[in-house]
């Protein structure tokens, strides 16, 4: 029972607000360290119930609707002050100085604040770096520079920034960062690494970042009382068709139809732009099937 609610009413606006359009549409499609949080919220809320219903309850689902909030908030915020991390993360004054008031730059500081007082993990990486791609997008607009590349390029001159307060930066960031789970080896002990990616990875990383640009393409125009059917069309061929170029680089020429001929094909049929715009309004909208 606890999980639909937790979903529904907290994570999933949670997801919409950081941007992470993909992982607010089903549970199944949440990141590792999205899924981690979520998990989290279920027990606190489950923990709730069993410590305080102690009397007959008509509706289950209505009581615990009723705490969801505030229980998740409180064991959120307990569970980070137990690790050392701040409680409640924003930027201080003498670090917004330093980052000269970049929204980017200040957003990302703290998403770095909340990540250290986690307990997620981001696989072999030790920052979420594709979920923050996705997220710069959605800040800055900027749909093709916007990768895991120039995240880290950013990751480090916020912390560089940081470190111009060394104690404040030992006691926020260093200790609760030491206190995650290290990073974990994709590859088998006794095999030789590979750190270069696949084109499969390459691909999966990119479309992802350019997804959740449509997204918040979409959400603007049709917030505007644009014709769905025409948003669709004209934002999917401009990201997906326009925003891709020389993405095919890695591939021997010819060997597949161009990425904006695909797009422009299937664009083309009504029933598929149909299923977009359905899709779409259910994730911008909220709605339930």
């Amino acid at each position: 029972m606890a999980w639909p609610l937790v979903f529904s009413r907290v994570t999933r606006p949670v997801e919409h607000r950081r941007g992470h359009f993909v992982c607010a549409v089903a549970m199944p499609q949440l990141a590792d360290e999205c899924l981690d949080g979520f998990h989290d919220d279920v027990e606190a809320v489950v923990e709730d119930l069993l410590a305080h219903a102690v009397t007959p309850i008509r509706s289950v689902e209505a009581w615990m609707t009723r705490r969801l909030t505030a229980v998740t908030v409180d064991a959120h915020r307990r569970r980070r002050g137990r690790r050392g991390a701040l409680q409640r993360p924003r930027v201080p004054g003498w670090l917004a100085d330093a980052l000269d008031y970049d929204a980017w730059l200040m957003e990302l500081a703290v998403e770095i604040l909340n990540w250290v007082g986690v307990t997620a993990t981001a696989g072999a990486d030790v920052w979420p770096l594709q979920s923050w791609a996705a997220r710069r997008v959605a800040v800055t607009g900027d749909w093709v520079g916007s990768d895991p590349a120039a995240v880290v390029r950013e990751v480090e001159e916020v912390l560089a920034a940081m470190r111009r307060r060394p104690t404040w930066f030992a006691r926020y960031v260093e200790r609760p960062m030491g206190a995650k789970p290290a990073p974990v080896a994709a590859t088998p002990v006794g095999e030789t690494a590979d750190h270069t990616s696949t084109s499969g990875e390459i691909d999966e990383a990119r479309l992802r970042s350019l997804a959740a640009a449509v997204i918040d393409a979409l959400d603007e125009a049709l917030g505007r009382g644009v014709d769905p059917n025409e948003a669709v069309v004209r934002v999917v061929t401009a990201v997906f068709g326009e925003g891709t170029g020389g993405d095919e680089l890695d591939r021997v020429p010819g060997s597949a139809p161009a990425f904006d001929e695909r797009i422009s094909a299937r664009l083309a049929d009504p029933a598929v732009v149909a299923r977009v715009v359905a899709a779409v309004q259910q994730i911008v909208c909220g709605t339930e099937r």
